[in-house]
């Protein structure tokens, strides 16, 4: 008979780092890469705050590389951290900071007035997740250090020399108990560092990697701040408006946004919160984007004439790029990893100061008004006809009654977690593709020739066009505002195209409509990229494939170069069976799953790779030329 008794007994307390590293996703999001690298951002924030302060003038950041494992050092020159003894815990302040849950000096707003580290579990959440931490304080005219390991202190603090500098340095090695990487996500560690050189000019940081053998050494420093972010973003493209600037100060609250207009059909609005990066927004983008449609909404209300398209919010943030950035005390994100802000009355100050001030900027410039008014105008109407597009191939499908696109080669499975779509270019790979698939989870639909370029297009053609209209009815999930991730019928959807210069270029166009349109199936990781052979290789009765020229040199080496070589120019040299064995079989087939790692990234290459400026991506071409490693010629 089983024991169904439910006491005291049962009941587990875990405290201080034996709670964090029982549970550590619920203080830095995972223990994947995203979470190793939240560790350094932690002990980078506490840098920052001394900047906020007006303490710090420069950070140091270092990595290298201690038994296959990443380490990162973090220093600065600010005023410390307090290594005196705490009354109430008879330790050193030191000591309980590096050990102890919610403890710090951002709870009363007295040292720090604005901080993103407002927990008061960043610290001590990288001490009980590291392997080793090394703590050197510089303070009152003596040098400190202490070494902790997985959130217990094994040295006691102790001075080991004199100084006339102050500052903070902390050294760690994320543990591998807890994390299945070993690597600090650089590209990620970059676009931080460059948003903090934008945020707090004057602030110098100096990073350097020496995990590779040889040094990589990085100022990141701006003297102009926003204006100088706001170039970054634009990145050369062509302005429609001049720059436009708010910034106030409301009781303890400060409010910075720059915003312009270029021209282009996408949003591009980057928000922060005490210098850290709010990438899902949160109550003051809320606010932002409220001001920003009623600021506009009533100035056309009032000096312009009837006969003006109606405005929604989305017209007014089409060609948008806003950068937003609050300073507040005791911020409320949704979560640790602050990735969202929650705080509800910065909403209203931050709409009543976007709503003012823009409001005045329009009257007292009305030839900058009339240009931004000329781009909104033309994303109603755009709107509209694209709305009016939808509504009669809605109709249209109602009619026919045939919901799904009629060259879809539909699979049986009905679990999305189970099935997968192919999206084929021509229709002799649509066709050699679909006697190769396997009914059963594996679904076809193919392309005629290239699809609209969606970066250059209104959303008039887009939602107009027969190809992208029959992806996103075989997907499910409907588009823009009517997406619906619930809805997706596929958990994988395959790229497949040629292995050439034309398949690249679909594959681009394919994945500029993705991002731009169908962004969270990238987000989720529901997109995949086949990767279809280059090279057959017979011998004999002996046949293999090579997917790049090493595989082929490396396979023409074992047969001693006497092999028969076909080179596959296009997916319908392939016959079902050989396409099958080398690309849609999952047993041997190789996927590459499309991530975005730098959003900000991301969109200037797709801007410029697929945007109107031509010669901008001419420009782009030559300075990257060098850096191609295969072209199909």
């Amino acid at each position: 008979m089983s024991d169904n008794s439910y006491s005291a007994k049962d009941i587990i307390v875990l405290s201080g780092p034996l709670g964090i590293r029982k549970r550590p996703a619920m203080y830095i999001g995972s223990t994947g890469s995203a979470g190793y690298l939240h560790l350094l951002s932690e002990v980078l924030d506490n840098a920052v705050d001394e900047f906020l302060a007006g303490y710090c003038k420069n950070i140091h950041i270092t990595l290298t590389r201690e038994d296959d494992r990443d380490v990162a050092e973090v220093s600065d020159d600010g005023r410390g951290i307090p290594i005196d003894i705490m009354p109430k815990e008879g330790r050193p302040a030191l000591e309980v900071i590096m050990t102890s849950l919610h403890s710090g000096a951002k709870f009363n707003n007295n040292i720090y007035k604005v901080s993103g580290g407002l927990h008061g579990v960043g610290l001590t959440v990288v001490n009980a997740l590291s392997e080793y931490v090394d703590v050197t304080v510089k303070k009152d005219g003596k040098e400190y250090r202490q070494r902790f390991s997985r959130g217990v202190p094994v040295t006691q603090l102790s001075a080991i020399g004199e100084t006339a500098e102050t500052g903070t340095t902390i050294r760690f090695r994320p543990d591998t108990e807890i994390f299945s990487v070993a690597r600090f996500d650089t590209v990620t560690l970059s676009e931080r560092l460059n948003d903090l050189a934008f945020l707090c000019p004057g602030l110098h940081i100096f990073y350097k990697d020496g995990r590779e053998g040889g040094i990589e050494e990085k100022e990141y420093y701006s003297k102009r701040g926003m204006d100088d972010f706001l170039d970054f973003v634009r990145n050369g493209r062509a302005p429609l408006s001049k720059p436009i600037t708010i910034s106030k100060q409301v009781d303890s609250v400060s409010i910075d946004i720059t915003l312009q207009y270029i021209d282009a059909y996408s949003e591009d609005t980057i928000s922060f919160v005490n210098k850290i990066k709010t990438p899902e927004g949160g109550t003051h983008v809320a606010g932002f984007r409220a001001a920003l449609t009623r600021a506009i909404t009533n100035y056309v209300q009032k000096n312009t004439k009837k006969g003006v398209p109606q405005i929604e919010g989305e017209d007014t943030r089409e060609g948008l790029i806003a950068i937003i950035s609050v300073l507040m005390e005791n911020p409320e994100f949704e979560g640790q990893t602050k990735e969202k802000l929650g705080s509800t009355a910065i909403k209203t100050v931050v709409e009543n100061v976007m709503y003012t001030q823009l409001s005045y900027y329009l009257d007292e410039n009305p030839g900058e008004a009339s240009k931004v008014l000329d781009k909104i105008f033309r994303a109603a109407e755009s709107r509209e006809a694209a709305r009016k597009a939808r509504d009669l191939a809605r109709k249209k499908s109602a009619f026919d009654g045939a919901v799904l696109p009629g060259k879809l080669a539909d699979c049986t499975e009905t679990d999305p977690e189970k099935a997968e779509i192919f999206i084929v270019e021509g229709n002799s790979a649509g066709g050699s593709s679909k006697q190769g698939r396997d009914r059963m989870f594996q679904a076809i639909l193919p392309l005629r020739g290239k699809v609209l370029n969606v970066e250059k297009a209104s959303s008039e053609k887009i939602f107009g066009n027969a190809e992208l209209h029959a992806m996103v009815t075989a997907f499910g999930t409907g588009i823009k505002e009517d997406f619906k991730i619930e809805g997706l019928r596929y958990g994988k959807i395959i790229l497949l195209a040629d292995a050439d210069v034309d398949g690249s270029h679909i594959k681009t166009l394919l994945l500029t409509f993705f991002y731009r349109y169908l962004r969270p199936l990238i987000e989720q990781g529901h997109v995949y990229i086949a990767q279809p052979p280059l090279y057959k290789i017979a011998s004999g009765k002996t046949v293999r494939y090579a997917y790049n020229d090493a595989e082929l040199n490396v396979a023409l080496k074992e047969h001693d170069g006497k092999a028969d070589v076909q080179r596959y120019k296009g997916l319908g040299e392939m016959n079902p069976e050989q396409l099958w064995k080398t690309t849609m079989d999952p047993r041997e087939r190789l996927l590459k799953r499309v991530a975005i790692r730098d959003v900000e990234l991301a969109n200037t290459m797709f801007t410029i790779l697929m945007g109107m400026d031509v010669e901008k991506r001419r420009k782009f071409l030559e300075e990257h030329s060098t850096e191609v490693s295969f072209l199909d010629i």
